[in-house]
């Protein structure tokens, strides 16, 4: 398999476990110093994130910022070590009803893991 094909693969599995909402599953495809960036509206999780233990507390909070979530990709583009995947992501609001967001994540590899993931998203 060529660096293109990893990196799909590794990205795609990533995106996909988010609703399972099982943090070592999605630490497990991560580089232990990786990185998160996460830029969006202010009453959520932003700002940067180094290591699988601040990591691993922000995506272990998601189902309190987005209760009910549902992660839906769209499309994952790669080459070689670089992807981005674009997404949309669905929760529930205290009112009953559903928040709506899309988002787009930039990816860049080390070898077969997710050394830098930044995370943008617009409601």
């Amino acid at each position: 398999m060529n660096a293109t094909e990893t990196t799909r693969e590794v990205v795609t599995r990533f995106e996909q476990n988010f609703n399972a909402r099982d943090v070592s599953v999605l630490l497990a495809d991560m580089t232990e110093d990786a990185v998160f960036e996460h830029v969006g509206p202010a009453d959520k999780v932003l700002g940067r994130f180094d290591g699988h233990e601040a990591i691993g507390a922000v995506f272990g909070s998601f189902e309190e910022h987005f209760p009910g979530f549902d992660l839906k990709m769209i499309d994952v583009v790669a080459d070689g070590d670089r992807a981005a995947c674009q997404w949309t992501i669905e929760w529930d609001l205290p009112d009953g009803s559903r928040g709506f967001g899309a988002g787009a994540d930039i990816f860049t590899m080390r070898g077969d893991k997710i050394a830098v993931k930044r995370s943008y998203i617009t409601f």
